[in-house]
């Protein structure tokens, strides 16, 4: 008898544990999703970007024929139509064939299109377009400009970690300076920043650490590991009623910290730092959440978690999860 009750017993604290879990992957489909939005009614105006007959990125058709609209002397792109008459955006022959000469050329057309206000915060950045991470660029784009050819933005996002006295693993958290162009006093990862051209993975880390949370090259290498990627893709609406696909690839990474460093603040973008509890982090997943962090955050705190083995892989949705991390090319 006293064997039968103790299984009731764990029986019931494992249905309340199971409970919880399912709890806290809606929310993490969530926020997820929240990353993940292409309406079908734009999703259909979607034609390909393509360059040397391969697609690089993915444009609305108001999109692409602004872009068509909008170079200063000859045409920079065309829409040309396929053997199954599909539409597709291209360079035209004006643009150049070598990196140097399409890359003018395209800046070109953007330049005109920050001059009427439509490219908003330029950041002398350059993102390299390519087929895929690993291929030769095929020219360079300005950061802002990116999202107007839906080319894949890629980025590395650090998850600060710490041992507390205790044994519990928190995270350091973020919170963005309220003089932000983007998300303005959300919270946000210890240390993250887009993938310029010119450096590799391991050498941005090691830049942004030491610009956004005075973490030396020293303690930063010591305790970095690779975590690898996640991706998204969702449609943003514009102030000239544009929609732009933004499509991104993140490398994540663990950096563990010594429990008594204290980040600081260097470049001016972050508020204050601060740390999360792993209840703390699942607390912030939930839809009412009160001060949530940059929704594509969420999608590093939540392979983490999962990383981490936090969520029952019994639990429903658990492999919903798992894939809809990586929504979008992962190239």
């Amino acid at each position: 008898m006293a064997n039968s009750q103790g299984y009731e017993i764990s029986r019931k604290g494992y249905a309340r544990f199971k409970e919880m879990d399912r709890k806290r992957v809606e929310d993490m489909l969530y926020r997820v999703r929240e990353c993940n939005k292409l309406p079908p009614p734009i999703k259909r105006t979607i034609v390909d970007f393509v360059v040397d007959g391969q697609m690089v990125g993915k444009v609305t058709r108001p999109v692409a024929d602004l872009l068509c609209n909008s170079s200063p002397s000859s045409p920079i792109f065309r829409i040309d139509q396929t053997d199954d008459d599909t539409s597709i955006l291209t360079l035209t022959q004006s643009a150049g064939t070598t990196v140097q000469e399409r890359t003018d050329s395209v800046m070109s057309v953007m330049k005109k299109l920050q001059e009427k206000g439509i490219v908003t915060g330029w950041r002398d950045e350059l993102y390299p377009l390519s087929v895929g991470f690993y291929n030769d660029p095929l020219f360079f784009v300005e950061r802002a400009a990116a999202p107007f050819l839906g080319m894949i933005q890629y980025g590395v996002h650090i998850n600060g970690l710490v041992t507390s006295k205790d044994g519990e693993e928190k995270m350091w958290i973020a919170r963005r300076s309220a003089n932000k162009s983007l998300y303005p006093g959300m919270t946000d990862q210890l240390v993250a920043g887009g993938q310029p051209a010119g450096l590799s993975l391991m050498e941005n880390v090691l830049k942004e650490c030491e610009e956004e949370a005075g973490i030396s090259n020293e303690i930063a290498m010591k305790g970095l590991k690779a975590a690898g990627a996640v991706s998204y893709e969702y449609v943003q609406h514009t102030a000239h009623e544009l929609d732009v696909v933004t499509r991104a690839v993140l490398f994540n990474f663990d950096l563990y910290l010594p429990h008594d460093f204290e980040p600081t603040i260097v470049d001016g973008e972050v508020e204050e730092f601060f740390q999360w509890s792993v209840e703390q982090q699942f607390a912030s997943l939930a839809k009412d959440f009160n001060d949530p962090m940059k929704p594509n955050c969420y999608l590093c705190v939540i392979d983490y978690l999962l990383r981490k083995g936090e969520i029952s892989p019994d639990t429903p949705g658990y492999l919903d999860v798992l894939r809809e991390l990586r929504s979008g090319d992962c190239l």
